[in-house]
């Protein structure tokens, strides 16, 4: 609050001059006349008048006097300051600022205090002010911290020794500044380059520790233990860290003083650290470690430690336990985590791991182990039959890894699909084959206890295998071949399922690859037409043999698999009627010609044993062979061979199927699993088995290794007569080619062919 200032005004009276008069600073008289005074009725001006004042007016009259100046001079002496005023004031705030620092009672109020130094700072002797009080503040500052010199060697206790000496002075130089607070907002404000007081407090503390570096370094030294003790799995006195390194950053030296040391202690701590857990740790326990170590110094930093320190602590820390041993961690670990299907400690993996930009490592270990681990599944030709199976579980075991674990990371999926693709293709053409044999038996008639869900599940899984295999005509020949025998055999689960897998494969590889497959399933429908008009044509009414039922399916060849013609001569009673449904089909479809499959029927002969009769579902090579026994008891390999002329080898397959499989229809003499020249056979009158129809394995009808070579070099074929056509489309429109510019347009006329056949 600013005061007014004061006059000094002097009056005399002068002896010689009429009125008063007041010298003023400026030497002007000014001259006071009462007569120029006009005086009023007081009643007017609101004083009241008493009756005597009034009676004496009355009685007796004033005469006129001369008239009188009153002369006002005003001094012209300037206000002087007491005598030793501001050494007095000084030693009165020198004295209270002393009591401050040694804790000690001052008799001076604080308000009185106050006051002085407002008077100084009036008369401008701030700038003097505020030097003094620097100059006692820094002696006090100054044997405050040489009296930590040689203090406890006890770290701890130390620590709360400076810990003390600071919260002294913040509460001291807060105490001074209160008394001093006029000097702050006038002197200090209004001059440049100098520091408020409690800035000029925290310089002086600071000046003076750099000064003690004894106290320094054993204050650093002393919290970098203390962290170590915690990192250790002591219990330290956090609110003690704290304060200290509050004290750090208010004095400016948190960045220079504490935090370098702090990195590079922490630096060898955890290289440390890390090089002995990785040697004692297996790989889940060590990660857990470093998660738990992070979070452990992310919740230091809150504590305690100052926020600009959080990214670099957190750095060192990743640095040396991850950075430093990924490629240990991944050679260590790696597999038997994926083996063991651990998802979260893969989860803990690939998150570390992208904390530190690791993450094309972690990728590439996830695509050997694929490959690794796959071609073990694949190249193990003592487990085909289990390889499909195997290869979908190994599969759906990626694709959760890739979900839950790698967060559905691109870049995984990508080394996932490349490695897997690689795998399946490791053995050309064999993946294709058994993939097409996989469907075949999960189609095939006989699935018990799998639900149409269950099965279209299964089918999608497979289409994904489908989907890496590089010879897809490999698996169209397989897949066409199997198709066909479970529609002419009628072994077929469910027709919707089968032409469910046929759009699935028509939308993978396009209408050009399910032409032949969908060209079957036609085949078959119009067979069931031709059968019924058949039935009720006038050539079956009236010349088919009685007691027999037949049904035939007409086949279009180019839809169907290649068949090699079998030899066989068929009873009487059979061959009337195929020449029946010729003569049918051949008037109702003018110039086409018709070819028997002979190798493909099926019939159910009836059959009378001693202990009664069966219903024997058997192969048409079957029903030759088992109906030569109507007309005889006994017969020779020979003979039955001179009936039938049925080649060599199928019909060994076919009598080995009769009298040596499980279902003995026939017996051979003498015993044995192979059937010889001089062998004979006689019907098994004593026959028994508790079914009424009973299936009779047919040898011939399970895939030969013969099949299966013929089915691939048919394969090789047509991929050869793809190649052929396309070098004479191109040598057609271009003439002339050099041999370069031929390849590279060979591969773009077959590019399809070869993304289905080849890849």
């Amino acid at each position: 609050m600013t005061k007014a200032k004061s006059h000094s005004v002097a009056g005399s009276i002068d002896p010689n001059k009429n009125g008063l008069h007041h010298h003023h600073q400026d030497g002007n008289d000014v001259v006071f006349d009462p007569s120029s005074m006009s005086l009023g009725d007081d009643s007017k001006s609101g004083v009241p008048r008493s009756p005597a004042t009034a009676n004496l007016s009355r009685k007796k009259a004033t005469p006129p006097q001369p008239a009188k100046k009153l002369v006002i001079k005003f001094v012209k002496a300037k206000p002087t300051m007491p005598t030793n005023f501001e050494e007095e004031t000084w030693a009165k705030l020198k004295s209270a600022i002393n009591a401050i620092f040694l804790k000690q009672p001052d008799s001076c109020d604080l308000e009185k205090l106050y006051q002085d130094v407002n008077n100084l700072c009036l008369h401008k002797l701030g700038g003097s002010l505020y030097q003094r009080i620097e100059k006692e503040c820094e002696e006090h500052i100054s044997a405050a911290l040489r009296s930590l010199v040689g203090q406890s060697p006890d770290l701890v206790v130390f620590l709360s020794l400076v810990e003390k000496c600071w919260q002294d002075l913040c509460d001291q130089m807060l105490m001074i500044r209160s008394i001093a607070l006029y000097l702050d907002r006038t002197y200090v404000k209004q001059t440049p380059n100098v520091r408020s007081l409690w800035d000029m407090g925290l310089q002086l503390f600071r000046k003076h520790l750099s000064l003690a570096p004894e106290v320094d370094h054993k204050t650093v030294t002393g919290l970098l233990r203390m962290i170590e003790s915690e990192r250790l799995g002591e219990a330290v006195d956090r609110t003690l860290i704290n304060h200290l390194l509050q004290m750090f950053t208010a004095l400016g030296i948190y960045s220079g003083s504490f935090e370098k040391p702090f990195l590079e202690c922490t630096s060898e701590f955890y290289a440390a650290e890390g090089t002995k857990y990785m040697q004692q740790y297996d790989v889940p326990d060590y990660l857990k470690h470093v998660e738990t170590r992070l979070h452990e110094e992310h919740e230091r930093c809150l504590l305690y430690l100052g926020d600009l320190t959080r990214k670099p602590l957190i750095a060192t820390v990743e640095r040396q336990l991850l950075e430093r041993h990924i490629h240990a961690i991944l050679d260590k670990g790696f597999m038997m985590l994926m083996d063991g299907h651990r998802i979260e400690d893969l989860q803990r993996m690939y998150s570390l791991f992208s904390r530190v930009n690791s993450l094309e490592p972690l990728r590439q270990a996830v695509s050997s182990y694929i490959r690794r681990t796959g071609q073990g599944i694949v190249m193990d030709e003592e487990k085909d039959k289990d390889m499909v199976p195997s290869l979908l579980e190994f599969k759906a075991s990626l694709d959760s890894i890739w979900e839950e674990s790698f967060s559905k990371n691109e870049g995984f999926c990508n080394h996932i699909r490349d490695a897997f693709e690689h795998l399946i293709n490791i053995r050309q053409n064999q993946p294709a084959e058994l993939i097409a044999k996989f469907l075949d038996e999960k189609l095939r008639a006989g699935n018990k206890g799998t639900s149409e869900e269950e099965l279209e599940g299964t089918l999608d899984k497979v289409l994904v295998l489908f989907r890496f295999i590089q010879g897809k005509d490999v698996f169209e020949a397989f897949y066409k071949k199997d198709l066909a025998k479970r529609l002419l055999l009628g072994k077929s689960a469910s027709i919707d399922a089968e032409k469910s897998m046929i759009s699935k494969l028509k939308t993978e590889c396009g209408s050009q690859f399910t032409n032949k497959l969908e060209g079957m399933f036609k085949d078959i429908e119009l067979s069931k037409e031709i059968n019924e008009s058949f039935k009720q044509s006038s050539q079956a009414r009236t010349k088919l043999p009685s007691g027999i039922e037949m049904s035939v399916h007409v086949l279009t060849t180019g839809y169907w698999p290649t068949y090699p013609p079998m030899v066989v001569r068929l009873p009487h009673e059979l061959n009337v009627y195929q020449d029946i449904f010729k003569e049918f089909y051949l008037s109702k479809y003018s110039g086409r010609r018709l070819m028997w499959q002979n190798s493909l029927g099926h019939c159910v002969l009836k059959a009378d044993f001693t202990k009664g009769k069966k219903e024997l579902a058997v192969s048409l090579f079957q029903t030759v062979v088992l109906m030569l026994f109507n007309d005889a008891e006994k017969l020779s390999f020979q003979d039955i061979k001179d009936s039938t002329a049925i080649e060599d080898k199928e019909l060994r397959r076919t009598l080995q199927s009769l009298a040596c499989g499980k279902v003995r229809v026939l017996q051979k003499l003498p015993k044995g699993r192979e059937v010889e020249d001089d062998d004979s056979f006689v019907f098994n009158e004593g026959f028994s088995a508790p079914l009424y129809r009973i299936k009779v394995n047919a040898i011939q009808m399970k895939e030969t290794v013969e099949e299966n070579t013929s089915t691939t070099e048919r394969v090789f074929q047509d991929r050869q007569y793809q190649v052929d056509a396309a070098i004479v489309r191109i040598m057609k429109t271009r003439k002339v080619l050099s041999h370069t510019l031929l390849i590279t347009e060979l591969f773009q006329q077959v590019s399809v062919f070869l993304l289905f056949a080849l890849g």
